[in-house]
C-alpha cells in the first residue's frame, strides 16, 4: 500500500509538472492526488507500521498495537489538524490577493509610473529590479511581476528589449520574495508553520537576497540589451484614480502591518490579514462612493444605477481561486505523506547518503526550478524536525526562494511573466537562465558567510 501510495503521489507530481505540455491546469492532478492518497491511507490504515504527530514531530510510539477504531480516530484527528493548518496559509494568501485586487481597482499601482523619468535603459533596469526587489517583499512575487510587467508594457515599446526586462523582473522578484515572510508562498508556509520567524528570517536572508539580486543585475546593465536609451511614445493616457496613490499605501502599509499584529498578539498571521483587509475595505467603499472612479462617472449618492460596483466585491471576484486551490491539494497530498511517516524516514535516510544538509537544501533549490517549489517546501517541512528559526529553515526559504529563477517555469512569477509577454522557455535559458544561476550560488555563499557571522 505505501508503495502504491508513493508511485501515485509521484504520477500526481509528474501531472503537475508537465502542466503545459498535458494542457491541464496543475490544480485538477493536485486535488485529485490529494483525495485519492487519503482514501488508501484511511483503507489501509490498519496495516500501516507508523504514524507521524506533526504536532510532536516524531512518530507515534506502538501505533502498530493500536486498534482498528484508535487508529481510526487518530487518522481523523491528524487530517483535521492539517486542514486546519492549510486553511491558516490559504486564508492568509485569499486576504493578500484580495488587498492587491482593491488596490488594482483604484489603479493604485499607476502610481509607480509616475516615479520613472529616465530614458536611460540601464537607469531602468536597476529602477525596476529594485521596484521588483522591494515591491515583492510586501505584496509577494508573483503579484510584484504582474504590476511590473504592466507598467513595462507602458514604457518600453520594444518586445526584444522588454523580454530582457521581463527576465530580470523575475530574477528580482524571486529574490525579494524570499527574504519577506509574505513575499513569497513558501516563506509564508515556512512562517505560519512556526518554522521560521519574521524578524529573524529579515535579519538572514535580506543581505543574501539583495546580493542575489544585485549581481545579476550588475552583470546586465554591461550587455548590449541594456545599453542606450528607450523610444518613448508620447500619447494621452487616461487619468489616474484620485484615490489610487493613497489606496496605494493603505494598502501596502496594511500587509506590512500583519508581522507586527503577529508579534504582539501571538495569534495566527491569517487572523491580521483578515483585520487588515476589514481596514482596507472600509476605505474602499467610502472612496468607490466618490463621484469619479477608474472606468465610469456615478452620482454623488453612488448609487448602483449609475454603475457603483462594491469594490470588495469586483477583487474578491478577480481571485486567482485556481492558484488557491492548487495550494490546497499539493499540501494536503504532501501532508498524507507525512502522516504515514514516509517523509521522516527519507528524510533519516537521505542525512545517511548525504549527512551536509546544507548540499540538500541547495538540491531542492535546483530542484525548484524544475518543478513547483511549493510541494518541496511542504515536503521539508514534513522531513526536517530542526527547531524555530534554525538556519536550516532560512536556506530553505532562500534556496526555494530564488532557485526557481534558474528556469522560467521554475517559479510563479517565471510563469505569469511567460505568458503576459509570450516568454519562450529556451529564449529565457539561453539568455535568463545563466544569470539567475550566478545570482543563486553568490547569495548562497552570502548566507553561508551570514550564518558565521550572526
Amino acid at each position: 500500500m505505501e508503495t502504491l501510495i508513493i508511485l501515485i503521489f509521484a504520477l500526481g507530481y509528474l501531472a503537475i509538472t508537465l502542466e503545459h505540455n498535458l494542457k491541464l491546469d496543475k490544480l485538477i492532478p493536485a486535488l485529485g492526488m490529494m483525495a485519492t492518497l487519503w482514501a488508501l491511507v484511511s483503507f489501509g490504515i490498519d496495516a500501516f507500521p507508523n504514524w507521524f504527530d506533526s504536532s510532536g514531530h516524531k512518530l507515534v510510539e506502538g501505533f502498530s498495537g493500536f486498534a482498528s477504531e484508535e487508529k481510526h480516530h487518530l487518522l481523523e484527528e491528524t487530517l483535521l489538524h492539517h486542514l486546519g493548518k492549510t486553511a491558516e496559509i490559504l486564508f492568509f494568501l485569499l486576504g493578500a490577493m484580495t488587498i492587491v485586487e482593491i488596490i488594482d481597482y483604484f489603479d493604485g499601482f499607476a502610481t509607480f509610473k509616475g516615479y520613472i523619468k529616465t530614458k536611460s535603459k540601464k537607469k531602468l533596469l536597476w529602477i525596476f529590479a529594485f521596484l521588483a526587489f522591494i515591491l515583492s517583499a510586501i505584496i509577494d512575487n508573483l503579484t510584484a511581476t504582474i504590476v511590473l510587467i504592466t507598467i513595462l508594457q507602458k514604457i518600453i515599446k520594444d518586445r526584444n528589449t522588454r523580454l530582457y526586462f521581463a527576465g530580470m523582473i523575475i530574477i528580482a522578484a524571486n529574490a525579494g520574495g524570499a527574504w519577506s515572510p509574505i513575499g513569497d508562498v513558501t516563506t509564508t508556509m515556512l512562517w505560519i508553520g512556526k518554522k521560521v520567524s519574521a524578524g529573524k528570517l529579515v535579519e538572514f536572508l535580506i543581505i543574501p537576497s539583495l546580493i542575489c539580486m544585485a549581481v545579476p543585475t550588475l552583470i546586465a546593465s554591461f550587455l548590449k540589451p541594456f545599453r542606450g536609451e528607450i523610444e518613448v511614445e508620447e500619447k494621452d493616457e487616461k487619468p489616474v484614480d484620485k484615490y489610487g496613490t493613497r489606496m496605494l499605501y493603505i494598502g501596502l502599509g496594511s500587509i506590512v502591518f500583519v508581522p507586527f499584529f503577529k508579534t504582539i498578539t501571538h495569534l495566527p498571521p491569517y487572523v491580521g490579514m483578515m483585520l487588515s483587509l476589514s481596514i482596507v475595505g472600509v476605505f474602499a467603499e467610502m472612496y468607490s462612493r466618490s463621484s469619479f472612479t477608474i472606468s465610469h462617472l456615478v452620482d454623488e449618492e453612488g448609487d448602483d444605477s449609475a454603475g457603483h460596483h462594491s469594490p470588495v466585491h469586483l477583487a474578491l471576484s478577480r481571485i486567482e481561486m485556481p492558484s488557491v486551490l492548487f495550494f490546497f491539494g499539493i499540501l494536503m497530498a504532501v501532508a498524507a505523506l507525512e502522516s504515514l511517516g514516509l517523509l521522516f524516514i527519507g528524510a533519516e535516510s537521505l542525512k545517511t547518503v548525504i549527512p551536509d544538509t546544507d548540499i540538500v537544501v541547495m538540491l531542492l533549490g535546483v530542484a525548484s526550478a524544475v518543478v513547483d517549489n511549493v510541494p518541496l517546501v511542504a515536503a521539508s517541512m514534513g522531513m526536517f524536525n530542526e527547531p524555530l528559526d534554525h538556519h536550516l529553515w532560512h536556506f530553505v526559504a532562500y534556496s526555494a526562494g530564488t532557485g526557481g529563477s534558474m528556469l522560467i517555469i521554475g517559479s510563479a512569477a517565471g510563469v505569469v511573466a511567460m505568458g503576459m509577454e509570450k516568454i519562450d522557455f529556451f529564449w529565457y535559458f539561453k539568455n535568463i537562465a545563466w544569470l539567475a544561476t550566478i545570482g543563486f550560488i553568490v547569495g548562497a555563499i552570502a548566507f553561508f558567510g551570514m550564518r558565521m557571522i550572526l
